[in-house]
């Protein structure tokens, strides 16, 4: 299992609407083969800045088969319009569980 974290950065003023299309997206990424699971974080010091995370199984089940699908499309239409600069995005391994 590897974790996308996708880093985004959206005008504030926006917020509301902004999740609202994330969780009207949520549909896509449930639909997506080698999705296990999608979350999104505010971080609570700066209401410009969000976390994306999605639960693939594999780093070519998000890289190749959701982006190459027209899942990703919906939600790149749904989403990118409150994007103010590109999203940064990388892939992760948990390594340990420690409690």
């Amino acid at each position: 299992m590897v974790v996308e974290i996708a880093y985004l950065t959206i005008d504030p003023a926006n917020a509301t609407d902004f999740e609202a299309a994330v969780a009207k997206a949520a549909a896509s990424f449930r639909a997506a083969e080698g999705c296990h699971g999608m979350r999104l974080e505010r971080v609570e010091e700066d209401g410009a800045q969000y976390r994306l995370s999605v639960d693939w199984e594999t780093v070519d089940h998000h890289m190749v088969t959701f982006r190459n699908s027209e899942a990703f499309q919906q939600w790149r239409a749904l989403a990118a319009p409150f994007f103010v600069e590109a999203p940064r995005v990388e892939h992760w391994t948990r390594v340990s569980d420690f409690f």
